[in-house]
Formats: C-alpha cells, sequence, structure tokens
C-alpha cells in the first residue's frame, strides 16, 4: 500500500489528463478505423461494430509494445536521442496536421452491397488492421514519448500506462460510434458541414500536441 502512494505521488496528473483528451479528441475525427467501424456497424448491426472495435483496439497493445521495449531503452542511452525522437514526434505530427488541412471534409460512409461477415471475422479485420498498419506504429512514436508523466517509475510501466489510456479512449468512441451508428449516419447526412467541423477538430489536436513537444522537456 505504501509502493502505491508512493506510486501516486509522482504521477504528473495534468499530463495524464492532457493525454486522454488528446486521444478522445484524436478518436472522435474523421479516420479509416472510427468509419470502418460505422459502416460495419451500419450494413452488419451492433455486435458486428463492436467486434471490429475490440479487434482494432486489441492490436495497440502490440504498437505500445514495440514502443515501450524500443523506445525505453533509448531514454536510458541517450538524452541527445530522446530530444531527435520527440523533435521527429513533433514533425510528424505537422505533417499530419498539413495532411489534413489539405484533406476533403467530407465523410463518405459507402455501406451498400457489402458482404456480411461474421463478429470473429470482423474481430480479426480489426486486430490485421491494426497491427499490420505501420503509420501506427509511427503515429505512437510520435505522440507517446512526449506525454511520459514521472520521474520514478519504470519508463516500459508509463508506455503501457499511456497505450491502456489510448485503448480506453478508442473503446469508449468507437464503441459509441457502432452502438449509434444508425443515428451518425443520419446526422452526418444531414448535416454536411459536420465534417469541416470534425477536420478542424483534428488540426488543432495535431498542431496543438506538436508544440507541446516543441516546448517540453525530458
Amino acid at each position: 500500500m505504501h509502493s502505491l502512494f508512493l506510486f501516486l505521488e509522482t504521477v504528473n496528473y495534468p499530463i495524464l489528463v492532457g493525454f486522454f483528451i488528446s486521444s478522445l479528441a484524436l478518436a472522435i475525427s474523421p479516420g479509416p478505423d472510427n468509419i470502418f467501424v460505422l459502416t460495419q456497424s451500419i450494413s452488419n448491426g451492433t455486435k458486428s461494430g463492436l467486434a471490429t472495435v475490440f479487434g482494432l483496439v486489441l492490436g495497440c497493445l502490440v504498437h505500445t509494445t514495440l514502443l515501450a521495449f524500443g523506445v525505453s531503452e533509448i531514454i536510458k542511452r541517450s538524452d541527445t536521442l530522446f530530444f531527435a525522437i520527440k523533435l521527429f514526434g513533433a514533425m510528424y505530427l505537422l505533417y499530419l496536421a498539413y495532411q489534413v488541412y489539405r484533406s476533403d471534409a467530407s465523410i463518405a460512409i459507402d455501406d451498400k452491397n457489402r458482404p456480411a461477415k461474421t463478429p470473429m471475422k470482423l474481430f480479426w479485420t480489426g486486430v490485421t488492421m491494426n497491427v499490420l498498419n505501420p503509420k501506427v506504429t509511427i503515429f505512437f512514436l510520435a505522440f507517446f514519448p512526449g506525454f511520459l508523466f514521472s520521474d520514478e517509475l519504470n519508463t516500459v510501466i508509463q508506455f503501457y500506462i499511456l497505450g491502456l489510456l489510448f485503448m480506453l479512449s478508442a473503446l469508449i468512441v468507437f464503441g459509441a460510434i457502432a452502438v449509434l451508428a444508425g443515428k451518425i449516419s443520419k446526422y452526418l447526412t444531414r448535416h454536411k458541414n459536420a465534417g469541416v467541423y470534425l477536420k478542424w477538430v483534428q488540426l488543432v489536436v495535431f498542431v496543438g500536441i506538436a508544440i507541446y513537444l516543441f516546448l517540453s522537456d525530458k
């Protein structure tokens, strides 16, 4: 119990809260994963949509593990290399912001002529989509290191806590999309400007995190 209190005293809670809010904002923003969840839920039902969500979320564990053990060693060996990783992360997030700025704000929902799939197949499709996507690993590398929240706690454990918080945010948002797919689809159909607002949310979050990484210390 004493060690638990010591651990809680070393945690920088504003950093964790900022990370979780940023993760929620990114999960809400239109992307291939949440659009895939939306279309599968519309086509195959809520159960299939939730199966897809669990698959996508589980895949994040693989990327978290690669990041935790790889970057933790770099942090131990060199402050300069760790600074280079954070600089790369900031530049990459600015690049993503630029890509969002140039992208079309419309949200296309194509749920027609999709063959029915079992929830188990969709679960493994979600896992595969996430695990085999190298962009997810790069994004984790860009996003996570600037949010280490304790000077005392082992960095591997910190990366896993950040990974679990990221997974929780995705589970909350994607799960809501799966359950409310019909209503969300109707809303997006009626409100053509919704994609514009979500696009700017994503852009602001990317730029905000990039600035945070530029200014943060190890």
